[in-house]
């Protein structure tokens, strides 16, 4: 895999979770909480914006073309990124998983041998830190609360678990970026994020998933129905308007 290539995957995965986040918005459960998924859609959006600049320059797109003007298959994000989310624990299920995951490689990556991806990583792992800590306390507080708040989070949680070992599965086109240091080793993080999750898990009184199912195709431009429904939502006013601005 070319950086060009790894960039932009980094790229979708945070532009689409991102924008899962912001659907939230008018729809969360009080004010304050409205609040917070937005700003870490910002967070996640602006991170996007950052990474696809990086693609221009290494010889890609814009990161408007990169954001509106591509269909499904030319997306390379990480299926767990695109999950819609039936409810409210479903979507802090899976963010509880990313932003643990997260934390983790953006952390490593600010070791990057990229001096550009290093100082991106940098302000993504600040981030980062903020996010995991607040995906928790909701798996925590609903978790640990009434029993149907503990039976929907048992459920969100089991039905997005096989989507997240695509997040450590390294690819064998990453093996040059990875062994040249520009890249973090996401199969070497798996052994840690399991150990938090497991903690994470055990105090919110659920239990660990047993299920030995997984999905993958990300990379390769394979997605569910839902990224489709998303991106004809998010790409509709560039679309119908091509070339418009502010």
């Amino acid at each position: 895999m070319s950086l060009l290539s790894a960039v932009v995957g980094l790229a979708d995965d945070a532009l689409v979770v991102g924008h899962r986040l912001s659907e939230w918005c008018g729809k969360a459960p009080f004010l304050e909480e409205d609040l917070a998924m937005s700003n870490t859609a910002l967070d996640l959006l602006g991170r996007a914006q950052s990474l696809y600049r990086y693609a221009e320059q290494l010889g890609g797109r814009s990161e408007d073309e990169y954001a509106y003007l591509r269909d499904a298959p030319d997306f390379t994000n990480l299926l767990i990124y695109e999950l819609r989310g039936a409810d409210f624990a479903a979507a802090y299920a899976r963010q509880a998983l990313v932003d643990a995951f997260d934390e983790l490689y953006f952390s490593a990556l600010r070791n990057s041998g990229d001096a550009t991806l290093a100082g991106i990583a940098e302000q993504a792992h600040k981030e980062a830190v903020f996010h995991v800590r607040h995906s928790s306390e909701w798996l925590l507080r609903l978790g640990d609360g009434t029993d149907e708040s503990h039976r929907r989070m048992q459920e969100a949680l089991d039905g997005v678990w096989g989507y997240a070992s695509e997040l450590f599965d390294d690819q064998t086109e990453h093996a040059t970026l990875v062994a040249s240091g520009i890249l973090p080793n996401r199969a070497a993080l798996e052994a840690e994020w399991l150990q938090r999750l497991s903690a994470l898990v055990g105090r919110a009184t659920l239990k660990m998933p047993t299920g030995d199912w997984s999905v993958t195709g990300g990379r390769e431009g394979v997605h569910t129905e839902h990224l489709g429904i998303m991106l004809a939502e998010m790409q509709h006013l560039p679309r119908t308007y091509p070339g418009a601005v502010w």
